[in-house]
Parts: C-alpha cells; sequence; structure tokens
C-alpha cells in the first residue's frame, strides 16, 4: 500500500496549470508530423490538384450548353416546306424500296425457273418488242401524214389568201400600191370627151397596168365613161372634173413609153388643146374602192 503514495509526484500538476495556453503548442506537434505528407509537393503533384476546380466549370458550360441544345432540338419545329420536302422524300424512299423488292422478287423467280421457262420468257419479249417497234413505225408514218396534211393545209390557207388578195386588187375591193406613174390631163377648152379618157385607159391596160384610179374613182373590169350634156364627163356615173388625174400601178419604163408613142395618147390629147403630163414613181397609192355587187345573171359554171 505504501507504494500508492507516489502521489506527490503528481505535485508539478500545478505547474501544468499553465498548459492550457500551451495547448495550442501540444496540438501544433501533430503538424510536424504532417509535412512529411506535403512533402510531394515539390513533385509538381498539387499541379493537378489546383487545377481541378479550373476543369469543373467548363464541365457546367458544357452540360449547360447541351441543355440549351437539347432545348432548340426538341420538340422540332418544321416549317410547312420542310414537311412537305420530308413527305416527298419519305414517300420517294418508300417507292424505291417497293420497286427494289419486285425486282429481287422477280429475279429470285427467275432464279428459279427451268430453262423451257427462261426460253419461253425470251421468246414472249422479243415478240413483245417486235410489236412495239411496228406501233412506233406506225405511229411515226401517222405522224409524217399529220404533219404533211397540216403543212399542206397551211400551204393551201396561204395560197387561197394570195388569190384573194390579187383578186382584189383586180376587181377594186382592195387597196394597192407599188411602182408606176401619175398621168395629170388639163383640159381648159373642154376638149377631151369620154373616148379620149377610154382610149388611155385601154392603152394603160395593153401596157401592163395593174391598179387605175381616176381621180376619186377605182377603174375595174366594169367601168364605163359617159359624156355629159352641158360637158365633162362622167365616170361609173359619177361626174369626174379636170384635171384629169390616172394614178396607175405598174412597171413606169412600160407605161411611159406606151404612152408618148406616135399617134398614142400624149399627141391625140395634144392635138385637142390638152396638156398631157407623166410623172414616174417609186410608189403611188390606189385607195379608191368599189362596192362589189352580185351579179343578177351570171353564176359559176360547172366543171
Amino acid at each position: 500500500m505504501k507504494p500508492v503514495r507516489p502521489e506527490p509526484k503528481a505535485v508539478p500538476a500545478p505547474q501544468a496549470e499553465p498548459a492550457p495556453p500551451a495547448a495550442p503548442t501540444s496540438k501544433a506537434i501533430p503538424a510536424p508530423q504532417a509535412e512529411p505528407e506535403s512533402e510531394p509537393e515539390p513533385e509538381g503533384e498539387p499541379g493537378p490538384a489546383a487545377a481541378e476546380p479550373g476543369e469543373q466549370e467548363p464541365a457546367v458550360d458544357g452540360s449547360a450548353g447541351r441543355r440549351r441544345l437539347k432545348a432548340a432540338l426538341w420538340p422540332p419545329r418544321l416549317s410547312r416546306g420542310q414537311l412537305v420536302v420530308a413527305l416527298l422524300l419519305f414517300s420517294l424512299g418508300l417507292g424505291l424500296a417497293i420497286q427494289v423488292r419486285s425486282t429481287n422478287d422477280h429475279h429470285s423467280q427467275l432464279r428459279g425457273a427451268r430453262q423451257e421457262d427462261l426460253v419461253r420468257i425470251l421468246d414472249e419479249l422479243d415478240s413483245r418488242q417486235q410489236r412495239l417497234q411496228q406501233e412506233k413505225a406506225e405511229l411515226e408514218q401517222s405522224l409524217a401524214k399529220l404533219e404533211n396534211s397540216s403543212n399542206q393545209a397551211k400551204e393551201a390557207q396561204e395560197q387561197t389568201r394570195k388569190k384573194v388578195t390579187e383578186l382584189g386588187v383586180l376587181a377594186g375591193t382592195v387597196r394597192a400600191t407599188g411602182p408606176g406613174i401619175v398621168l395629170t390631163v388639163d383640159d381648159p377648152q373642154g376638149q377631151v370627151k369620154a373616148d379620149m379618157l377610154l382610149d388611155t385607159l385601154q392603152e394603160l391596160r395593153a401596157a401592163g397596168a395593174e391598179a387605175i384610179q381616176i381621180n376619186d374613182v377605182r377603174v375595174v373590169v366594169n367601168t364605163y365613161f359617159t359624156d355629159l350634156s352641158g360637158g365633162g364627163v362622167q365616170i361609173d356615173g359619177k361626174k369626174v372634173s379636170q384635171p384629169y388625174r390616172f394614178t396607175v400601178v405598174g412597171n413606169p419604163q412600160d407605161l411611159t413609153p406606151a404612152l408618148n408613142i406616135p399617134g398614142g395618147v400624149v399627141r391625140t390629147l395634144e392635138s385637142h388643146q390638152a396638156r398631157a403630163t407623166i410623172t414616174q414613181q417609186q410608189k403611188v397609192v390606189v385607195d379608191a374602192l368599189v362596192d362589189p355587187k352580185t351579179p343578177q345573171y351570171a353564176k359559176p359554171a360547172s366543171k
């Protein structure tokens, strides 16, 4: 029991009273033991550890970007045009798939066919090709005939229009223009009679005149001249006064000499104190027209 007495050695406990302030130092003793854990710092390991906080920030931005991309793509926003294009592409793809499938089925059927069947199929294809070639030739012949008929019809119509124009010029129902002459007859003494004008007209026609107009009267096949009792001349029942002006469409090189021949129209008019003046022109216009009359007795003769 006496050995228990050493309790008095605990007397230094009172000296430990200042230990409370030293508690921090006693707590700092483990710090040097942690220093070996911090010794790897010179080897560069803390560098990656320090970069970890920086690498987490892009991860946050990337997730946000993915969320924005997902929000933009879903639900999909399609315009009307894009929807139509998508439907067309789908239909095209479906048609191609069906065609490919049918072709494959046909090829598989041919692969399993016998030689006699293949020969028969080839014969049928040859016969069908010949029929198609024949139909093509017939259609081409029909097309050629139609084109020829159309061309002939157009040519006939063109010829008809041309003939109508020519007959209209001769009948006086169509205006005429071209090279020609203008013959002016001045008759101050009033000696020019209807027969002189008729002779002038006949001379012009014989020289190749194609359209003739005297003053404002168109000369046609049934034109007639009469003398008035009080002087003057009537043409087709219309009185015309002098000077008498002949507007003639024809070749000037033929018409002028025909009027100036010895004893011709010009000499005859001069002998009756009338003066005839001829002017050649590259373009004259015969614009007087007549009203066509339906023949009362004449009818087209049958062949």
